[in-house]
């Protein structure tokens, strides 16, 4: 197998936070693993065990360090060349410090694909009071920050702000007791008024609704919004409906498209004028069960073209 490139996942955590199963969860998905073998570097045992005939099953190699020291550029390059895995996952033991990462150097064709941070619910507050620093450090590096085991009277919405302010650019997500994942982003966490009898969209907010209104259809439901965007034709809509949308650069120059919402209404499309749309939201459910909200046209008034040619995505 060619390998240019070895990703390598980072998951970090206190003991019990859920790391093995993350790690689990990972090993078993070809989208990451390449097909290919992977290793996985343990840095701490806890109660969850990796099964072995997932392990064989998944071409994995489970390497266990159980010091601080254990962890280094020598060991990790004799594993390349013995291994030469397609994939490494890193179950990160947070008391070893995440600093200690930064001096270590990878072997050529690794390098950082993802960094987790995971987190129990039931010690989060514990932690956060007596352990902030170790808890947070990898944090304010992660790309995911998961927080599980939480129950229902958790103040999530508190503690995504804490970790917003930590890390601005991650994404954070609470695993419930029952198994349902959810962002925990409340009404109130949103910069716009949801109790406003028009909520005003601003510009840099589109991307944002855009989102949330994804995640969170039933909480537009019956409101009305007031936002600028264009209208798009479509050729499967019938007459008297366009998709109300804006450009968003999903991921690079090559992959422009319009990102909005059905909308039903008699402005007549033409993908290029910027308009103010007066609007209420509606759930709609499709006969596959898939649930989205769709505008309903109240008005329409020209507007000045927006700052930014693009949509810009923002995490609450």
């Amino acid at each position: 197998m060619r390998r240019d490139f070895v990703p390598v996942y980072l998951i970090t955590g206190f003991l019990e936070s859920g790391k093995t199963t993350l790690a689990t969860s990972i090993l078993e998905n070809d989208r990451y693993t390449n097909g290919g073998k992977v290793l996985v570097l343990c840095c701490e045992e806890g109660e969850t065990e990796y099964d072995e005939k997932k392990l064989k099953e998944h071409r994995c190699t489970l390497v266990n360090l159980e010091e601080p020291e254990d962890l280094n550029t020598q060991r990790l390059a004799q594993l390349e060349k013995e291994i030469r895995p397609s994939c490494v996952i890193m179950e990160y033991n947070n008391m070893w410090g995440i600093e200690r990462l930064g001096e270590l150097r990878l072997p050529v064709a690794w390098d950082w694909a993802q960094i987790v941070t995971a987190a129990d619910g039931s010690t989060f507050e514990n932690y956060m009071t007596n352990m902030r620093k170790l808890l947070t450090d990898p944090m304010k590096e992660a790309d995911l920050i998961i927080i599980n085991r939480c129950g229902e009277s958790f103040n999530k919405s508190s503690w995504r702000k804490q970790l917003r302010a930590l890390n601005p650019g991650a994404t954070i997500l609470f695993e419930n007791t029952d198994g349902s994942v959810e962002d925990g982003i409340r009404d109130e966490d949103l910069p716009y008024d949801m109790k406003a009898d028009i909520i005003d969209i601003s510009e840099d907010q589109f991307g944002l609704m855009y989102l949330d209104s994804m995640d969170h259809p039933e909480r537009y439901q019956d409101k009305t919004i007031r936002i600028v965007g264009q209208a798009f034709a479509r050729r499967s809509f019938p007459d008297g409906f366009y998709f109300f949308a804006r450009n968003a650069m999903t991921c690079c120059s090559n992959d422009i498209q319009p990102c909005g919402w059905v909308c039903k209404g008699e402005r007549k499309p033409d993908g290029r004028t910027y308009f103010t749309l007066t609007a209420r939201c509606e759930v709609v459910t499709s006969p596959e069960g898939q649930t989205a909200l769709m505008l309903h046209e109240l008005k329409t008034e020209r507007a000045k073209t927006p700052h930014d040619d693009y949509v810009s995505f923002v995490n609450l």
